[in-house]
């Protein structure tokens, strides 16, 4: 069994200095924790693996396609591969756990 505490992901997630953590990587999937501030801008571009978000914590709005959504705790949102996606209107520091399938990279 692999168990993970949000608290220590989020800790090694800043000391490393990185708005994303991938902590968990199996032949079918890889699992991470990505970041981003109040107002800050999500620099991420399309990815060639399907993706689904579970927001952690914050509150966003993201855009998917030509879809927008307002999400805070608990929301889960699915992100076909390829398909243009950012969030955006950061009003609170946003925590996102992502699920890439097939593992990304």
């Amino acid at each position: 069994m692999k168990a993970f505490r949000l608290d220590e992901l989020e800790a090694e997630r800043a000391a490393n200095d990185g708005a994303y953590l991938q902590f968990l990587r199996e032949r079918n999937m890889s699992v991470g924790l990505y970041a981003l501030d109040a107002g800050q801008v999500d620099p991420q571009l399309p990815h060639n693996q399907d993706e689904v978000y579970f927001v952690v914590s914050g509150r966003a709005s993201i855009t998917v396609g030509m879809e927008t959504t307002q999400v805070g705790r608990g929301s889960v949102v699915y992100v076909p591969a390829g398909v243009a996606h950012k969030f955006h209107h950061i009003s609170e520091d946003l925590r996102v756990m992502v699920v890439f399938s097939p593992p990304e990279g």
